[in-house]
């Protein structure tokens, strides 16, 4: 005779089968997260290698991301944010889908020139862990007053940042 096992269980065991196997369960249904956490704190490079804004260069930064209040120009409707966060927390397979648990961050931020709507650009960050939003909001600031004081050239600031924004401030020579 076999014995029977509780509903709440089978969904349980089912939800850890699926996630061990890279899928999510959302709405009744499998989906197959397409963009690994396994980067974190970066995005996963092949969903946001990130983007950058043609009309920030070297030669326009006096007239761009060195204006104060220059990104609030150009930074995207919070509409068009969280609808593109909840698509992307789905993506990341993330298990928290709260989405005030997340902060839709341009992994080439603003005040360095990144790509303001590109969905290569931004991605749903966790505020959670040791290295959140508000690490990587202290790192874009310093280099910005770099690029804009001059002794960082832009594309440096940017390449560091996608390299690896975790060691970008000391791999510039600036912490």
């Amino acid at each position: 005779m076999m014995s029977r096992i509780s509903r709440p269980l089978v969904t349980s065991l089912s939800a850890l089968a699926l996630a061990a196997a890279g899928l999510t369960v959302a709405t009744g249904s499998a989906h197959a997260a397409t963009c690994s956490q396994a980067y974190l704190p970066p995005p996963d490079p092949s969903c946001q290698p990130g983007d950058l804004n043609p009309d920030v260069t070297q030669s326009t930064i006096d007239s761009t991301i060195c204006v104060s209040g220059w990104t609030a120009t150009v930074r995207p409707s919070s509409s068009y944010t969280t609808a593109l966060k909840k698509k992307q927390i789905v993506e990341y397979g993330y298990t928290d889908t709260s989405t005030s648990d997340y902060e839709e961050d341009h992994f080439v931020p603003l005040e360095l020139g990144g790509a303001p709507k590109s969905e290569l650009n931004l991605w749903p960050e966790p505020q959670y862990g040791t290295k959140t939003a508000a690490n990587k909001d202290t790192v874009e600031n310093k280099l910005k007053k770099a690029v804009c004081a001059g002794t960082v050239p832009l594309s440096d600031a940017q390449d560091a940042i996608i390299n690896d924004w975790t060691t970008a401030l000391s791999d510039l020579g600036l912490s």
